[in-house]
């Protein structure tokens, strides 16, 4: 007996989409303003794309972009004040010990508020969270 399991049947649902991507007529229900699209067809004619693939390739990694934005934020509130402190000055490399002597608490106390953070986001180690949300503006904990 064949099992299709889901993720074997991505690379030809990503197939067929682009496929009828290429074949359909473009799309005129969301008109891209004339510096945009003179862009758009320059860049497709540069990667030898057909413009409404490149398009549509651009626009879904937009909002996949904006989704992982969203996603981050509402972790970002669901961390406590004292939380978001220590996260901030670690993405702004602060050290466990640098961090507790800017708070007025012990570095076993920040380790704490690290690990939680961490566990919030689903992350394993301060480099991740530095990847993740480092490109932040955290000026303002200084």
């Amino acid at each position: 007996m064949f099992y299709i399991i889901p993720s074997m049947l991505q690379p030809f649902q990503d197939l067929f989409s682009r496929l009828r991507l290429t074949l359909a007529p473009p799309d005129s229900s969301f008109p891209l303003e004339p510096a945009l699209r003179a862009a758009l067809l320059q860049l497709a004619e540069k990667e030898h794309r057909p413009p409404q693939e490149l398009h549509a390739d651009l626009l879904a990694s937009a909002l996949a972009r904006r989704q992982v934005h969203t996603d981050l934020v509402q972790r970002w509130q669901s961390l406590s004040p004292r939380e978001q402190e220590v996260a901030a000055l670690a993405c702004r490399n602060y050290t466990n010990r640098q961090v507790a002597a800017r708070l007025g608490v012990s570095p076993e106390t920040v380790k704490t508020h690290v690990r939680n953070t961490l566990v919030k986001f689903n992350l394993h180690g301060k480099s991740e969270l530095r990847m993740a949300i480092g490109d932040w503006d955290f000026s303002a904990w200084d």
